[in-house]
């Protein structure tokens, strides 16, 4: 896709490892750092290794099963030479041969929930990313905002001293010196609150980032190239959360296959041998065929509440492919209102500034009230915050536009980070591995590793 190569020039990303003091973070930094410091992604990985466990268990009911028993009992001597404890073992096996297919549409079905986890944790993966995106830019447009308002403030404080030396000389009278000193009184407060919302931006980046902002480089706009019937196109048939709700109709379609199954009969093969003090004490080898003849319509029951959950799977899916067109409909809009409010506070700006410079010169001619300078530079501060916000709302709104398509992810963006394999663990437990065998030893250096 061209979107991608130049998303990739984009972010340019260089050697991760940098010191604040160094260069400037950038927002590829911040992605980095997110994606690296998420625990919500480690909470869901987890959750991901732990339904590749059912595969492995439900794999487990295919195989032999085989167990042991030891018993120790102690009698009262009849005679001299009758032992007074007598010890027994046995060594028991069974196999089911045949089950109607019961245990394979049970793995068939873990299977796809298993591929339907990974989209979750892929899509949880857009969320950290776009929290990242959205956190950087609120930690930027409330540095610029304080540095606007601490701006106003001195512009203000300049207008107070010039209506006070005018007042001195007869040139103005008190009451535009009290509206100057309201004005400073009002910037004031204003900058306090502007240095508050630093604060809470602050607080918001390091939970969504991992640490403390240091000095933020200006972001770009991810680059949107596709028109809206095309992302949308794109999206249901690569978002995520759509590919989870079809890999959850695939497995109710499945269970309910296991559920018809359950009314076959079932072939078992078992086997048993039993020793005691003197040796082997008895072998038996047997088949056994059984299945259900009534069960009082509890089996027909469970396939009627496995076709009914596979209709509300169904409906899950139309839902969820109603909701991405919606959600990407809405994420064009808002980057194209935000694109519009971000070039009209441009304009907005110069002819705010021009304005303002005249008053100012006009005001020293005595032309114009110091209430006139005021308001004026209201004017251009308000254009200034104005623009500020719809440069970050844009910035959001492009990466937003990305995670609705289902592209906020660490691959796409190249980020310099160690991409979590959601497969390496699947393979390792798929064939249900011992704790003895050789994968079973190698899950354990993995388990380790990963609580490290």
């Amino acid at each position: 896709m061209k979107l991608h190569t130049t998303f990739v020039a984009v972010l340019a990303l260089a050697t991760f490892g940098f010191s604040a003091q160094a260069r400037a973070e950038t927002l590829a930094d911040a992605l980095t750092l997110a994606y690296n410091n998420s625990g919500l992604l480690d909470q869901n990985r987890a959750l991901l290794r732990a339904a590749d466990e059912d595969v492995a268990q439900a794999v487990a009911e295919t195989l032999p099963v085989i167990s042991w028993a030891a018993q120790a009992k102690a009698s009262a001597p009849r005679a001299a030479d009758v032992d007074l404890i007598e010890a027994t073992a046995r060594i028991t096996a069974s196999l089911t041969l045949y089950d109607g297919g019961a245990n394979r549409f049970a793995i068939e079905a873990q299977k796809e929930t298993v591929l339907g986890t990974r989209e979750s944790l892929r899509n949880i993966e857009q969320t950290v990313l776009l929290d990242a995106v959205s956190a950087y830019m609120q930690v930027g447009a409330a540095a610029e905002f304080v540095a606007l308002r601490e701006s106003n403030v001195r512009v203000i404080a300049q207008e107070l001293k010039a209506a006070k030396d005018k007042f001195d000389v007869g040139e103005v009278t008190r009451t535009d010196v009290a509206i100057a000193e309201a004005a400073l009184a009002a910037a004031n407060s204003l900058l306090s609150a502007a240095q508050g919302n630093y604060a809470t931006a602050v607080e918001g980046y390091t939970a969504a980032v991992g640490q403390r902002p240091g000095k933020l480089s200006p972001a770009s706009v991810a680059p949107v190239t596709q028109n809206l019937a095309d992302a949308k196109a794109y999206a249901v048939r690569n978002h995520p959360s759509l590919l989870q709700a079809q890999h959850a109709v695939a497995a109710a379609e499945i269970t309910i296959q296991g559920a018809r199954a359950a009314m076959s009969p079932t072939v078992s093969l078992s086997a048993q041998l039993g020793m005691n003090q003197s040796g082997i004490v008895g072998r038996e080898v047997g088949v056994s065929v059984g299945g259900p003849i009534y069960s009082g319509g509890a089996l027909s029951s469970y396939v009627r509440q496995a076709m009914a959950s596979r209709d509300a799977a169904r409906a899950r899916l139309h839902v969820a492919s109603q909701g991405i067109e919606q959600q990407v409909g809405n994420a064009y809009s808002y980057l194209e209102s935000s694109r519009a409010s971000r070039q009209a506070s441009g304009q907005q700006i110069t002819a705010s500034r021009v304005a303002f410079d005249g008053v100012r010169e006009e005001a020293t001619l005595g032309a114009r009230t110091t209430i006139d300078v005021l308001n004026a530079e209201q004017d251009l501060l308000s254009a200034r915050a104005n623009l500020i916000s719809a440069q970050a709302d844009e910035v959001v709104a492009s990466y937003q536009v990305l995670s609705t398509m289902g592209l906020l992810t660490a691959s796409y963006l190249k980020l310099p980070v160690q991409q979590y394999d959601a497969a390496a663990y699947y393979n390792l437990v798929k064939d249900a591995p011992t704790v003895t065998s050789d994968q079973g030893q190698a899950l354990d250096r993995v388990l380790k590793a990963i609580g490290q």
